[in-house]
């Protein structure tokens, strides 16, 4: 079963290098809705393993990243294609929201 790929500020261009459509998912430890959702980013790297990248930014550990996209509130998840925010979402919800949003994209 495919994981999320731990994004950090060291990797986050390389990965935005690729062709596949990306989640990233900015979350944090003490963040409950980030625990909420956390396992269904998780489902989502198995459902879509090698047709999108899923991603997770530890915004505690990663403030580079978090700044660059301006992420106030967590979770916050962002849909990149091409390099490019196509689609984002703040706070949780359902998997299917999630998994139509990258459906969109692919």
């Amino acid at each position: 079963m495919a994981k999320a790929i731990e994004i950090t500020d060291a990797n986050f261009k390389e990965i935005m290098n690729s062709d596949q459509p990306i989640l990233v998912d900015f979350w944090a430890e003490w963040c409950g809705p980030c625990k909420m959702i956390g396992p269904l980013v998780e489902e989502l790297a198995g459902d879509y393993d090698g047709k999108a990248i899923i991603g997770k930014v530890d915004v505690d550990a990663n403030p580079g990243v978090a700044q660059q996209f301006g992420i106030r509130s967590i979770p916050t998840l962002l849909f990149f294609k091409g390099g490019e925010i196509v689609d984002k979402q703040v706070g949780a919800v359902p998997k299917a929201v999630l998994a139509q949003k990258l459906d969109a994209q692919l």
